[in-house]
């Protein structure tokens, strides 16, 4: 039945509301089967992102460059997805050491200090020693600035 359901609910989207991947050209993305955002409707996941320049394959040592890396690669597939970082409803950081964090914080402010979303940190390992943070959002399009 579930099945069935589910079946059903995807044949009634519009052409328009059908699910596309966006990649960043990242090896990693083909390594390990994802997509570096998803597009759903109105919308939008972008998967966890670091710091890397994916044109470069390069990851710079400072932990709030890194933050602002991160957000470049995010604000590029939220372009991409007909979005932008003043959509975003949900972001989640994941942070190696929390020695970082006070380095991290101020860029936080600069993206979303007047966007505002619902916001989670976490330090946790990483997949790879250099990455300092990777942070992942969720965006609705068109949800545009707060109204207070």
């Amino acid at each position: 039945m579930t099945q069935f359901l589910v079946s059903e609910a995807k044949q009634s989207r519009s052409t328009s509301e059908m699910r596309r991947l966006i990649s960043s050209g990242s090896p990693f993305e083909a390594e390990a089967g994802y997509s570096r955002a998803v597009v759903d409707g109105e919308w939008v996941v972008v998967a966890g992102t670091t710091g890397f320049d994916y044109a470069q394959m390069t990851i710079a040592e400072d932990p709030a460059e890194q933050a602002r890396q991160a957000f470049r690669n995010i604000e590029k597939a939220l372009t991409e997805a007909g979005a932008s970082l003043a959509d975003v409803v949900r972001v989640r950081y994941y942070v190696r050491k929390a020695a970082d964090w006070p380095a991290i914080v101020p860029v936080l402010g600069e993206v979303f200090g007047a966007i505002r979303p619902a916001a989670t940190a976490l330090f946790c390992g990483l997949v790879d020693p250099r990455m300092k943070i990777e942070i992942e959002v969720t965006a609705r399009r068109d949800a545009g600035a707060p109204t207070r």
